[in-house]
């Protein structure tokens, strides 16, 4: 399917009445309340009605999701079965995402309030994509066996670590999930994944359909709850190989001294940013740079790490650029996340909508010239936000330093490239960046001089299932995708033989 079917409110409406939503854990195969009975409320950002009830798991439930995992690791029967077989499973898995793409859409709507336009085209052409990529990846991996002694024999292997532990975000349920699940899966491990409290339906989901696709059950185990008992009790679980999370800088913290605190697995974080959008006067496509510019902090509402919140622009096209993506952030389409053409959709819960706007608040009292948007949320259903830009910012002020994770820009000048670099790097933040010009040289330049883990040239927020996706600095560090994604689930094994 290139396009989906419903085209109207009401066909997806009507989908929602059709549908189970989950209410209970995935361990072993099965859907599985929490042992105490305890649950909470899922309420959805269209109108904050409650749609559901989820398990609120304790430790106890870790442990069994845990244990389950590990027992079904230690069988071998997933993790010594050939890659090849395990590839196809994958690859199963895949078809049947694209075969219930519009009820996983609808769930990734409902949960966190996306645009069900882009949940269907984009949040899930990449979740199948990064899954088949990797299904494809599956038997084309070598070990290695290195050359220069005559009477010896040396054998470089990567084997499986055991069990996965992944804790993932709200602001991408699927993609940033599937960034990690298929590489731990192929490579021969075990999961248990964490998703945030917000937004659980469509990991679950997602699971049962993994064991329709031929994956033994226990092989990937979802457990819903809070991260302060249930992030932590899987943080510190002793049995857990490995901890793979995005999130904030600040769980990301936590879970380091979880992992210090228990048995020292590795802990890959992918964090915050506040990436810095560089436009200097000679744009090889000057109208591009600004619907990009207006796109990279307005789309998923603000809600992304990789959020284009700095905009950098030259003192001389500083008034063109504003202007340009003011106007496109006024004429975007706000409304119901279910309407196929809403554009601009609900912040995921209404604590976040309240904390951005107090950030907003805090920027005009901080004497910034707040040039369109509001410390006010709009009258209508929904915890929605106007998008926001604020000029006359200085790069040390809270605005331009603090990623507030919505959709609030701060516009920076600049006069000449050496100013434009400091601005950029004068971050605790190294993930996403962008520089926009036709001059090869200097593009070749300052994407050596940027210290992040990404560098966009003419562009913004591209990439492919191929390159790796990760950040420095407080941005966190070990990427996802591409064969480099395999490297933190894997641990090598030298063997020696004398001949």
């Amino acid at each position: 399917m290139s396009h989906p079917t419903r085209t109207d409110l009401s066909a997806w409406l009507d989908l929602w009445n059709h549908t189970d939503l989950p209410t209970a854990m995935w361990i072993d195969g099965e859907y599985r309340a929490a042992r105490g009975g305890a649950s909470a409320a899922l309420v959805t950002p269209r109108d904050g009605g409650e749609i559901a009830r989820l398990p609120l798991a304790a430790e106890a439930d870790v442990d069994d999701a845990v244990r389950g995992a590990r027992t079904v690791f230690e069988k071998g029967i997933w993790s010594k079965l050939p890659p090849r077989e395990r590839g196809e499973v994958l690859l199963r898995w895949a078809d049947l995402l694209e075969q219930h793409r519009d009820e996983i859409a609808l769930l990734v709507s409902l949960e966190m309030g996306k645009p069900i336009s882009d949940a269907w085209a984009i949040e899930l052409r990449t979740t199948i994509g990064v899954i088949r990529w990797y299904g494809e990846l599956a038997d084309k991996l070598m070990d290695e066996s290195p050359r220069g002694r005559e009477g010896s024999v040396a054998l470089v292997t990567r084997e499986p670590l055991g069990v996965v532990a992944a804790i993932t975000p709200w602001n991408f349920p699927m993609t940033l999930a599937i960034f990690k699940l298929p590489a731990a899966l192929v490579a021969g491990n075990t999961v248990v994944l964490k998703p945030a409290s917000q937004s659980p339906l469509s990991a679950l989901r997602v699971a049962e359909l993994a064991v329709q696709a031929g994956m033994p059950a226990g092989v990937l185990q979802v457990i819903t709850g809070s991260g302060p008992v249930t992030g932590a009790a899987l943080a510190l679980h002793q049995d857990i190989a490995t901890l793979t999370f995005t999130g904030s800088t600040e769980v990301g913290k936590q879970l380091l001294h979880y992992a210090g605190d228990s048995n020292a697995k590795p802990v890959w974080l992918e964090l915050g940013g506040k990436s810095p959008n560089i436009i200097f006067p000679d744009a090889p496509d000057m109208a591009e740079a600004i619907r990009t510019a207006a796109w990279a902090i307005s789309f998923n509402s603000g809600q992304m790490c990789t959020a284009g919140s700095r905009l950098v622009v030259h003192e001389d096209v500083r008034d063109q650029v504003v202007e340009g993506v003011v106007s496109h952030l006024r004429s975007l389409r706000m409304g119901d996340p279910l309407d196929p053409n809403t554009e601009f959709g609900p912040l995921a819960s209404s604590r976040h909508r309240d904390d951005v706007l107090r950030e907003v608040a805090k920027g005009i009292d901080s004497g910034a010239t707040l040039v369109t948007g509001s410390a006010d949320a709009p009258d209508r259903p929904g915890w929605f936000v106007d998008p926001v830009v604020f000029t006359n910012v200085d790069n040390s002020d809270r605005l331009a330093q603090h990623e507030i994770f919505g959709p609030v820009l701060s516009v920076i000048s600049f006069r000449d490239e050496d100013e434009a670099v400091r601005i950029a790097n004068d971050s605790d933040y190294g993930l996403g960046s962008a520089i926009w010009t036709a001059d090869l040289s200097r593009a070749h330049r300052l994407s050596r001089e940027i210290d992040a883990g990404l560098v966009w040239v003419n562009c913004f927020e591209e990439g492919d299932y191929s390159v790796p996706f990760g950040g420095r600095k407080l941005s966190g560090h070990g990427g996802d995708k591409s064969v480099h994604g395999l490297e933190k689930f894997t641990a090598f094994k030298t063997t020696w033989m004398k001949l």
